[in-house]
């Protein structure tokens, strides 16, 4: 009697062996929030509905209108959700550094940028990840630009200072990238831990193109995934003036700096 198995049998079981241990990797999606009562629950409730397993990270900057206490509430339930709560409104940048320091001490494969309010599809999250886990990019970045224009419910004006934004720091630059202010992205661990994240000045909007530009000059490669961005339905949106003018004298500064790898 013979209980063996052929070659090509033992080469599939390998393969997907290979597969499955390439396929386990820690993935935290951060979520910065500011007064975001009307979305969290429900963001939260999509991301982890997902058919890859994302954990999230909540950043929120002291929300009054009790942000914090619903996901406390909800952590009671998903071990998968973790909360950072800070004392007032300290900066979309800042929040994030503050996220991908706590994602590299727990030890994350990739860590990911998202907005509260499901102007990023939650379901896009799978491909950013598809992106760089199974694809070559080190940063992915979901991208409202580099198929034409996708964005939905924007007044015109506020498409075309987006738009043409992108065109200017991709021209200051020299940047290939075609949503330079995108707020949802992929880092792989290994981008994130080669730069200098006390040194990323800008705290803004401004702060999504520096983290770009950063990665980019140190060698990493950036791809675009086109999403389709729809404006928030619920809650507040929180631009300003002062986040553009941040962003657009910022730019001027960095094309002067030089980028270094963290020691």
């Amino acid at each position: 009697m013979h209980f063996g198995i052929n070659s090509t049998e033992l080469r599939a079981k390998s393969n997907l062996f290979f597969y499955f241990c390439n396929t386990m990797t820690k993935n935290l999606v951060i979520i910065p929030t500011y007064n975001e009562k009307e979305n969290i629950a429900a963001i939260t409730a999509a991301v982890f509905a997902l058919p890859e397993d994302f954990d999230v990270l909540v950043i929120d900057d002291g929300s009054p209108d009790g942000t914090a206490s619903i996901v406390k509430d909800l952590m009671a339930d998903n071990p998968a959700l973790h909360i950072l709560e800070r004392k007032g409104k300290l900066g979309l940048g800042t929040a994030y550094i503050t996220g991908f320091k706590w994602a590299l001490d727990h030890d994350y494969d990739y860590i990911f940028e998202m907005d509260a309010d499901f102007s990023h599809p939650p379901k896009d999250l799978v491909n950013l990840l598809h992106e760089c886990r199974d694809g070559d990019a080190d940063v992915a970045v979901g991208s409202r630009y580099c198929k034409g224009i996708s964005v939905i419910n924007w007044p015109i004006s506020r498409v075309l200072i987006s738009y043409f934004a992108s065109v200017y720091v991709r021209k200051m630059l020299g940047v290939k990238i075609f949503d330079t202010t995108a707020g949802f992205v992929c880092y792989k661990a290994s981008v994130l831990r080669a730069i200098d994240l006390d040194n990323i000045r800008m705290k803004g909007y401004g702060f999504q193109i520096e983290m770009k530009y950063t990665a980019y000059r140190l060698g990493f490669k950036v791809a675009e995934v086109p999403i389709i961005f729809v404006d928030r339905t619920e809650g507040t949106s929180k631009m300003s003036s002062g986040i553009f003018g941040e962003a657009f004298w910022g730019v001027i500064g960095l094309r002067f700096r030089k980028i270094k790898p963290k020691k």
